[in-house]
């Protein structure tokens, strides 16, 4: 597929140590944490079918690589009911409440059929340290809306699972979800009370449709065919999702570059960086507009994790590696047990800024805070606790930034259950919410 970019906005140039923006850094002050439990379940809707009551049945077709020590402790595979598990988009309701996005279950297509769809209004309480899940709404397509053939194609109530989508983003427009998938990408829009499926969007980046290998139009030929063409890596379609202050407006971010067909190369900036596109939808109609922004990764390896406006024109993006686990933890020469293999180098929290950028051309990068480097002198941390009065956020996909008020922000990480293990060695991760004091970082904005 042809990509149309201006030259302008892109270039194929290995990446330079200089880039045009430096963000400045700013100080986190942890004020909140609380935590629900990793291996928290709830049971599939009565009217699901059998095969839905039981999940993680298909886990040996994922990839047990992903798991950095064996876990000890907790139920094991497969699991009576629905894990809450897996955090991958937050959207803030009012002063306790807020939106949560369960992805697509065991990380892969192939190993998700029986992992139910669904997202949650919770009540994190700071004080007390815990989360309540208020409400689950589980995503169902009865009326066929969707084109493809389902995994529950057969039954009645045609629940959506993470065979099909891998929800990763989202935003509440009236009385409806529009969500941002990671499979295709599609942007699917259902009804934010039942979960019924409404509308399906194909992604149209310069008047052409984007797909990924796992796009549904997509098969593998015989080994002397010619192998169909995609212009978005695997797993990487929509992880933020973010408004305009007004609603009126829809921000869908890409979690990795397209490919850029003339160049021979994945998107990037003028500066070499790889460019991830911020796309720009109608909130009420769902019509692409036709333009775009980039958002500019300070790595090739890095994936962002969350995009939310807080402002008409500045966002908060969360921008990591594939790491997890503490640095000091990480294991030595010819060290295999007790230690983290491929440990948590660089987790934050970016302020970007739309002031004065033109489509076509990346956003501005003014400022970060460091989710490895958080200041707790207050000893608020109830998890991960240290003596020198930090507080690490070490997990490998933190996936969840939103601004609380004028000073504060909350983020939460995608523990992947049962797979993630960053907080502690040998233990699974839990679902860990914190409020962070930023005032000075909120007002950080383009020169």
């Amino acid at each position: 597929m042809r990509n149309t970019l201006l030259a302008a906005a892109l270039a194929a140039a290995i990446p330079t140590l200089a880039h045009a923006d430096e963000a400045k850094r700013f100080d986190a002050v942890l004020a909140g944490h609380a935590v629900l439990p990793a291996e928290t379940l709830i049971p599939a809707p009565d009217d699901a079918p059998p095969a839905l009551q039981v999940s993680g049945k298909f886990t040996e077709r994922g990839n047990p690589a992903r798991i950095d020590a064996a876990p000890t402790d907790g139920a094991e595979l497969p699991f009576k009911g629905q894990p809450v598990q897996g955090f991958s988009g937050i959207k803030r309701i009012d002063d306790k409440r807020y939106y949560v996005l369960t992805d697509n279950g065991f990380g892969s297509m192939a190993n998700s059929p029986d992992a139910m769809l669904f997202f949650h209004i919770v009540a994190p309480d700071f004080e007390a340290g815990t989360i309540t899940i208020e409400k689950t709404v589980f995503l169902s397509d009865p009326n066929g809306v969707v084109p493809f053939l389902i995994t529950m194609e057969g039954s009645e109530t045609r629940y959506l699972t993470g065979a099909d989508f891998d929800i990763e983003g989202f935003q509440v427009v009236g009385e409806e979800i529009v969500i941002g998938d990671e499979f295709g990408p599609y942007v699917i829009v259902a009804d934010v009370n039942t979960g019924v499926v409404k509308e399906f969007h194909q992604t149209i980046v310069d008047g052409e449709v984007v797909k990924s290998p796992d796009h549904y139009t997509l098969r593998l030929p015989n080994p002397d065919g010619k192998l169909p063409e995609y212009t978005a890596k695997r797993s990487r379609g929509y992880e933020g999702f973010a408004s305009s202050m007004d609603g009126e407006t829809l921000y869908p971010l890409l979690e990795g570059p397209l490919w850029h067909a003339d160049k021979g190369d994945w998107e990037r900036v003028p500066d070499g960086r790889a460019a991830l596109r911020i796309l720009e939808m109608k909130a009420r109609t769902r019509e692409w507009t036709g333009r775009s922004w980039f958002y500019p990764a300070e790595d090739d390896s890095h994936a962002i994790g969350d995009f939310n406006m807080i402002d008409e024109t500045r966002g908060l993006v969360i921008e990591r590696d594939s790491g997890q686990g503490d640095a000091e933890l990480a294991c030595k020469s010819n060290q295999t047990d007790n230690c983290f293999k491929k440990p948590a180098q660089f987790k934050r929290v970016y302020m970007i800024d739309f002031a004065g950028v033109e489509p076509g051309q990346p956003v501005k990068k003014v400022a970060y805070i460091d989710l490895l480097d958080i200041q707790d002198p207050n000893g608020v941390a109830r998890l991960g606790k240290r003596e020198d009065g930090r507080f690490t956020f070490p997990f490998v996909t933190i996936e969840d930034v939103d601004r609380v008020d004028d000073t504060h922000i909350i983020v939460a990480n995608d523990n992947n259950f049962p797979f993630s293990v960053g907080r502690a060695l040998g233990k699974r991760d839990n679902n860990e919410m914190i409020l962070l004091e930023v005032g000075e970082f909120l007002k950080a904005a383009a020169m």
